[in-house]
């Protein structure tokens, strides 16, 4: 290796260029390992979408969820076509080796109040198990399609 190579692969290493997570320039290392002041809400979460199939109906379902966690936090969404009452707001559950979604009413009609959606992962990406009503987690059985 020639002097000059081994210059310039000196400077090159004396030169380190640091970002944040956020892909920001910053001048330290601790800068760019520190933690973030603030977070949003966005970072902390992401959606998919599902369909739930049994038999004659179809539920389109948007989910929120905390991709930082496994199994993955609900943290909102909506069924927004295929049930009586649409939309419905998703007040929590997990996604992971089995899902289950809590969803309350959030339109008009005379519809139950509340439905629980629960089964198991199969492949390809989908899960199988049955929903309920007001409370019951096993009236209905489904087939629900992930579509991330």
């Amino acid at each position: 290796m020639t002097t000059q190579a081994r210059k310039q692969k000196g400077q090159a290493r004396a030169e380190h260029r640091f970002h944040n997570p956020q892909g920001a320039e910053v001048k330290t290392r601790d800068e760019a390992f520190a933690a973030p002041q603030e977070v949003s809400a966005e970072a902390v979460s992401t959606a998919c979408k599902m369909e739930l199939h049994n038999g004659a109906v179809t539920f389109a379902i948007e989910v929120k969820y905390n991709p930082n966690t496994y199994p993955h936090v609900v943290t909102g969404g909506q069924i927004t076509a295929g049930i009586c009452g649409a939309p419905w707001d998703i007040t929590g559950g997990l996604i992971g080796d089995t899902i289950r979604l809590d969803a309350k009413r959030a339109g008009q009609g005379s519809c139950a109040n509340t439905i629980t959606i629960v089964g198991e992962y199969q492949n390809p990406p989908a899960y199988r198990g049955t929903y309920g009503f007001d409370g019951a987690t096993s009236s209905f059985k489904h087939t629900t399609l992930y579509q991330c």
